[in-house]
């Protein structure tokens, strides 16, 4: 099998990344593997070289080193070549879906990992392998951006900032009408619809914390917007650690479908990826990846 180590230099703030790179060169080295090292270029170029490469039908496997980001553009690139399958090296400011998995850089723990099948969420024509979402989350997640930039702020402080900036300027009400497996549906006025194939995002806000990835079903968390500014706030700490489930402007449904129909444009987050939309339908693919697990990860024992 191949060994293709996808490397964003710039994710992480680009210092981690780069030192890795010797790491790399390094194992490959010393243990013989064949394998080779892919700098990205651009925002994209990630996925054009990964489809690019497995379009040809040998059997590799990608490393994704760098971010969420970085694992985005992998998984979009690879996920309809069953000859692929997908690592994921942590070394970006988030990390969120390696969370799960344990923050692993030990590359020999990647090759020597499992192989193991895991779902995707379909939307639009690209895919999530951690998480979607709408509403006042995707809208943190479109301005976290420029809070990463500021020296020494982490990914995690960066969604923080940027959620109690939005949560104070009033990006709180989405009028959503959500339709779960085409049969039940909710419409009131909602903070965010979470629709998740795994537990984490934002740097470490535990948005779904029961959700897996290899379970066949889509944890969708719909919270509604019924208070104040002021009277959200204290609900943020909540949020992170994952307490939420109970609150009663929470309900939580698991599902194959979910389809998001908001009244005007809304954000829409797909693993980081944002845009505005006044519709969008998800879609679980069920084993729809390959990916490895690395070895002695806790997530082998759940």
């Amino acid at each position: 099998m191949k060994h293709i180590f996808i490397v964003n230099p710039v994710a992480g703030k680009g210092k981690a990344v780069n030192a890795y790179i010797s790491t790399i060169e390094q194992y490959t080295k010393e243990n013989n593997l064949d394998a080779e090292i892919y700098i990205t270029k651009e925002s994209r170029d990630g996925q054009r070289y990964v489809e690019e490469v497995a379009k040809k039908g040998e059997e590799v496997r990608f490393y994704s080193c760098g971010g969420d980001g970085t694992l985005y553009e992998v998984v979009n690139g690879c996920y309809k070549y069953p000859n692929c399958q997908v690592a994921n090296i942590p070394l970006g400011s988030g990390n969120d879906f390696c969370r799960l998995f344990g923050k692993n850089t030990n590359i020999q723990d990647h090759v020597n990992g499992v192989p193991m099948k895991l779902d995707l969420i379909e939307t639009d024509g690209v895919v999530a392998i951690n998480e979607c979402a709408m509403g006042l989350d995707s809208e943190i997640c479109i301005r976290q951006g420029s809070y990463k930039k500021i020296p020494l702020v982490s990914g995690e402080l960066a969604y923080t900032l940027s959620a109690l900036a939005c949560i104070i300027k009033g990006k709180t009400k989405n009028q959503f009408k959500i339709t779960i497996d085409d049969t039940e549906v909710f419409e009131d006025n909602y903070l965010f619809c979470y629709i998740g194939n795994s537990r984490w995002y934002g740097g470490g806000y535990k948005a779904a914390p029961n959700a897996m990835p290899n379970d066949g079903l889509i944890d969708c968390i719909m919270l509604r917007s019924d208070r104040s500014a002021l009277r959200l706030l204290p609900l943020v700490p909540l949020y992170k650690k994952g307490e939420h489930l109970d609150l009663d402007i929470t309900t939580v449904r698991r599902c194959k479908k979910v389809k998001v129909e908001s009244l005007k444009p809304a954000a829409v987050n797909v693993d980081g990826e944002c845009d505005y939309v006044t519709e969008r339908e998800f879609q679980l693919l069920e084993s729809a990846i390959t990916f490895v697990v690395p070895k002695d990860s806790p997530f082998l024992d759940m």
